[in-house]
């Protein structure tokens, strides 16, 4: 591991952690397996940790990285090692539309700011039809709550939302001192998958995050009281869901099967 940020310091306000532990470096780029010919995308390369890699295994890669300091060094720190498409913006306002040019999906990776976390992985979401597969350093409390199962303290709405998109994947943790600045949190490697072929038939998805958000604003509350105004108890008898439950307890599936009936006569 190295200790130097090469001059740079790391900004709080970007979030700013940056990989250096060689061994777990290798371990990310193995179980990513870029291959020449894919179209990558990488969020927040900072000091090229993971790029310096990516790159020469894929020979073009694009980055997007927010911190103009960051953005001005990558060019000539990453110079001969292949095509290096840089965008100085805003991951969380990045249209990446703008990336597919053909058929060919995305691939996205990233050791995501973890202070945007869950609001990046939902603007990904929004995009998910065009993406093949998404690898993130995050949080392992997030990364937890991304795979949780129902009944479990870590199961929520990001749950939810992210499995009916997703199949999720656990690929390895990471400890603190793996970082410069070392982080005060436990992190983890996971991968996101957008289903080809959805295990959900969801007839509206834009009630289904409506009935997952209002259902897990008050946790602790029955599905009767919380989607008071939202599903009558004819909704919940058609669908054999005791309104009696809360909402940590019910299946993605079970969710979409209420949202179905719920837009059966809105």
């Amino acid at each position: 591991m190295t200790d130097s940020l090469q001059g740079h310091k790391a900004r709080k306000r970007f979030g700013q952690n940056f990989l250096e532990d060689d061994n777990v470096i290798q371990n990310i780029i193995s179980a990513i397996s870029p291959q020449a010919g894919q179209k990558m995308v990488e969020i927040g390369p900072g000091l090229g940790a993971l790029t310096r890699y990516l790159l020469p295994a894929l020979k073009r890669l694009d980055v997007i990285e927010l911190d103009r300091d960051l953005a001005a060094r990558l060019p000539n720190t990453l110079a001969g090692l292949g095509e290096l498409h840089l965008h100085q913006a805003d991951a969380l306002h990045f249209d990446f539309s703008q990336l597919i040019t053909d058929e060919q999906k995305l691939r996205v990776v990233g050791n995501l700011p973890y202070n945007i976390s869950t609001p990046l992985i939902f603007h990904l979401l929004s995009h998910s039809d065009s993406i093949s597969d998404m690898a993130f350093m995050l949080q392992k409390e997030v990364v937890d709550r991304l795979g949780a199962e129902p009944d479990t303290a870590d199961y929520g709405r990001l749950s939810v939302m992210v499995q009916y998109r997703c199949q999720v994947d656990w690929l390895l943790g990471v400890p603190p001192e793996a970082f410069n600045p070392a982080p005060k949190v436990q992190s983890a490697v996971v991968k996101l998958t957008p289903w080809q072929k959805s295990p959900y038939n969801c007839d509206n998805e834009a009630l289904l995050q409506r009935v997952v958000s209002t259902a897990f604003n008050q946790r602790r509350k029955t599905l009767r009281n919380c989607l008071k105004g939202l599903a009558e108890e004819l909704d919940f008898e058609a669908v054999g869901i005791s309104p009696s439950l809360r909402a940590e307890v019910l299946s993605v599936q079970q969710f979409v099967q209420l949202t179905n009936q719920l837009n059966s006569h809105v």
